[in-house]
């Protein structure tokens, strides 16, 4: 499938091996969006389109949990300086947020909050809310009162010192005279540029012949990373202040009562921020912003709702790179009319067909939009969409656009109804939709390709997912090249292209369309260079359903070398072996993945390729980073009632530390943590010698 292909499959739609293609596409993607939004002041796309990015990714991690990868835009935070000015190390990371999409998402919020942190269902969690400013979030450090350093958020670990800069903003203040301001405080907001000011810039940008701005965001941002300081304090920039991070005392235990106290040293604070009681005021907030938002002074793109109390923000910590107790309300996408000029059928790396509309090119929050997901043949039956039909177009929820409703009274004469092919496009096979519900006779909503490895399109996305970034990772080897030595029958499976260099072609591949002596030297270098591979990345690039970097490592980790793994899944063929409870123990494995593992190797053709690549590598065992943490490494096991915290947040906070929590006891469990009414699991370790403690013993332990 080729990129357009598998980025217009929705993810209810996705195997395994679409999900971890897309996401290893998306994860380039949105880190090349990062760096021109967060470093380069550049953005190519719109805040919409890039939302959808993030949330697409999101949306298949959350399908394929074990598929996450290291490097998930999940994880990260903004992009990584530039080069024009210093580095600087936040001394705690500046933080994104999740993001909320309508009003059932932000009551999900606050369930989550109750949930974790143990509340009754009647229990007030009072929230603090406030716009979500379109500009360039910045961190400004106070020493005994003085204003002595500025940063950029960065990547949020480290970024770039702009001191001198943030020093021009006019209502920023230089010095903190009041009697509560701590001997170290560190605020943090966002620096923006009011309505008037950004066309007043323009205007004398435009008159002067220089560039001009898409956006005040992107005005602000060009102005405070400006080399000549003196530029910058002649863009009129504005600093609203709304969270902290280094500090050695705070002057009150509320996020609300600290920007009061944020007001009182001399900061704007954006006063449309509220003290709301409960998500019912929040969301009535919203709904005033939303109404006002055109008549702001200001460009703002959503509310931002944060955990009042300070100590539950204390327990609820963050996930990935955004914390539990706050979340980004945006507001809605956008929709626009356009007419359906065709559907084509797309092929999947597993044969899916996936319907998509070509339409006429119509503007969407921004974005010219010509081609939408129609999902799958049941779709195009319930929308009744035809060839010639007006549609209503959304982008939100997916990268490409969807297809939300036929206009029926501007359906054109003598349109017909769409007939959904019953053979694939590339290879002619019969594609057909297998049964989901033996007994109803339920059809799965996805027609198939039932070519397999004959065709093309699944054949050739195998191979490129084998040698992409997170994989192999051989330079030279994309997926043009990849596309014409299948075509040629030079490559075929994996291990083929571990003996391109001794293969004697004719006409020889320098002198092949797109190649030269230096291209071929340096894929031959390049693959050569891979014979030494990762445990995990081998794992990962042999594309089996459901094992993502995320299991892959967890594999690796668990069973340290290639020869245990593998003999370890053969053995694990029978269901009642120790080899296989083994397995279903592994945290974050279960008994479906593990199911996935053991079929997969069974399969005669699977292990060919396995054999063929083993034979031509060294597969280099785990090697675990060492951590300071007392039970980094260790597996713990949670059982009974705990009494000083709920077992998400135990949860939580062991992974934190490194340890691995597992569901259930076995002889490699380090750590059995006991509350009380500890049943069978008690009983389980007391018999196998496992390190019994209470929760006590367990917070002495990590510390706290």
């Amino acid at each position: 499938m080729v990129e357009d292909d598998l980025r217009r499959l929705s993810v209810d739609q996705m195997t395994p091996l679409d999900a971890s293609a897309e996401l290893a596409r998306l994860a380039v993607e949105i880190a090349e969006h990062d760096q021109r939004y967060y470093r380069d002041d550049a953005p190519r796309i719109s805040d919409g389109e890039y939302d959808a990015l993030r949330q697409r990714n999101a949306a298949i991690e959350n399908n394929f949990p074990n598929l996450k990868r290291k490097d998930s835009p999940s994880d990260r935070v903004g992009a990584t300086p530039a080069t024009g000015f210093g580095k600087v190390k936040h001394r705690r990371p500046m933080l994104s947020l999740d993001n909320a999409f309508n009003d059932d998402d932000v009551y999900e919020f606050v369930v989550r909050v109750r949930k974790f942190l143990g509340l009754a269902d009647g229990d007030d969690v009072n929230l603090v809310a406030e716009p979500k400013i379109d500009g360039l979030s910045a961190s400004v450090l106070y020493k005994k009162g003085k204003f002595v350093l500025g940063a950029t958020r960065g990547d949020g670990e480290t970024g770039e010192d702009i001191t001198a800069n943030l020093a021009t903003v006019v209502d920023l203040p230089q010095t903190l005279t009041a009697d509560d301001v701590p001997e170290v405080i560190e605020i943090r907001g966002e620096v923006y540029m009011a309505k008037a000011d950004f066309q007043a810039l323009n205007e004398a940008q435009e008159k002067a012949g220089a560039k001009v701005f898409a956006n005040p965001r992107n005005a602000a941002a060009g102005s405070l990373r400006q080399l000549d300081v003196s530029v910058t304090a002649g863009r009129k920039l504005r600093f609203f202040a709304y969270a902290w991070g280094e500090a050695d005392t705070l002057p009150a235990d509320t996020q609300w009562g600290i920007l009061q106290r944020f007001e009182a040293w001399g900061f704007s604070l954006n006063p449309l921020t509220e003290d709301c009681k409960d998500a019912d005021a929040a969301l009535g907030l919203y709904r005033r912003i939303e109404a006002d938002r055109a008549d702001l002074p200001y460009d703002i793109d959503g509310v931002v709702y944060k955990v009042d109390r300070l100590d539950w923000q204390e327990r609820l910590g963050m996930v990935s790179r955004a914390p539990r107790w706050a979340i980004a309300h945006k507001f809605p996408a956008e929709k626009a009319q356009t007419v359906v000029n065709d559907i084509d059928i797309q092929v999947g790396r597993t044969g899916t067909l996936t319907p998509v509309a070509r339409l006429e090119p119509v503007t969407v929050g921004g974005v010219v939009v010509t081609n939408a997901t129609l999902h799958n043949e049941e779709n195009i039956e319930k929308l009744g969409v035809r060839i010639g039909d007006t549609v209503i177009v959304q982008r939100a929820g997916d990268v490409i656009p969807q297809v939300l409703a036929v206009v029926a009274d501007k359906r054109p004469d003598k349109t017909e109804d769409y007939v959904f092919p019953d053979h694939c496009p590339i290879c002619g096979s019969a594609a057909v939709r297998e049964i989901k519900d033996v007994k109803t006779g339920e059809l799965e909503a996805r027609r198939r390709c039932t070519g397999g490895l004959i065709c093309e399109a699944q054949a050739v996305e195998r191979l490129r997912h084998f040698v992409s970034r997170d994989a192999f990772d051989i330079e030279g080897l994309g997926e043009k090249q990849i596309a014409a030595f299948w075509q040629d029958g030079i490559v075929r499976q994996p291990a083929d292209i571990f003996g391109l260099k001794d293969l004697v072609l004719d006409p020889p591949l320098k002198d092949r369309e797109g190649w030269g002596d230096l291209s071929v030297s340096n894929l031959f270098k390049a693959i050569e260079a891979r014979r030494n591979i990762d445990l995990d990345r081998f794992v990962y690039a042999l594309g089996i359903p459901h094992v993502g970097q995320t299991t892959a490592r967890l594999l690796a980790k668990t069973y340290e070398t290639s020869d245990r793994l593998f003999e370890a899944l053969a053995v694990a063929h029978d269901s009642q072996s120790d080899a296989w409870f083994e397995l279903v123990d592994v945290d974050g494995i279960g008994p479906k993945v593990a199911q996935t593992l053991v079929d997969f190797l069974a399969e005669a053709h699977n292990n060919v390729v396995v054999q063929a690549l083993a034979g031509q590598l060294e597969i280099q065992p785990f090697d675990a980073p060492e951590d300071d943490s007392p039970v980094s490494g260790k597996t713990v096991v949670f059982t009974g009632t705990l009494e000083r915290m709920t077992r998400a947040e135990a949860k939580a906070r062991a992974e934190s530390l490194g340890a691995k929590v597992s569901g259930s006891v076995s002889k490699k469990t380090d750590f059995l943590v006991a509350g009380p009414a500890a049943g069978s699991k008690l009983k389980k370790a007391q018999d196998l010698g496992v390190t019994t403690l209470s929760e006590d013993d367990w917070l002495d332990l990590i510390g706290r």
